[in-house]
């Protein structure tokens, strides 16, 4: 009986702790990545449109990148090949905190 607690306690606590990374990841895009990359992904802001920004919503976008390049574009930023800055960094995002942005992008395109 106490093995079943056990297991019944784990896993709320699980889902706990990943519902709460799921909105620290939408605070963090509404926060921080919205006002280029739009609050939908779609990259439909002044400044997406300067900049060109692909629509997160696309599955061929999608389709088009690692989630190791986007942490890594998320922690190292973006330069262009003339080596001018895209996007910088996230200031203070942790690689957990990477991660979780990452997964709340690839639910953009679902």
């Amino acid at each position: 009986m106490h093995a079943k607690k056990l297991v019944l306690a784990i896993a709320l606590g699980s889902a706990l702790a990943l519902a709460g990374y799921a909105t620290d990841a939408k605070t963090t895009w509404t926060e921080r990545c919205a006002k280029c990359h739009g609050p939908d992904g779609r990259g439909d802001t002044k400044m997406g449109r300067k900049l060109e920004i692909k629509d997160y919503t696309d599955a061929k976008v999608q389709a088009g990148f690692t989630d190791e390049a986007a942490i890594r574009a998320l922690l190292e930023g973006i330069k262009d090949k003339g080596g001018a800055t895209r996007m910088k960094p996230v200031e203070g995002l942790s690689d957990a905190e990477a991660k979780g942005l990452v997964a709340y992008v690839r639910g953009l395109g679902k």
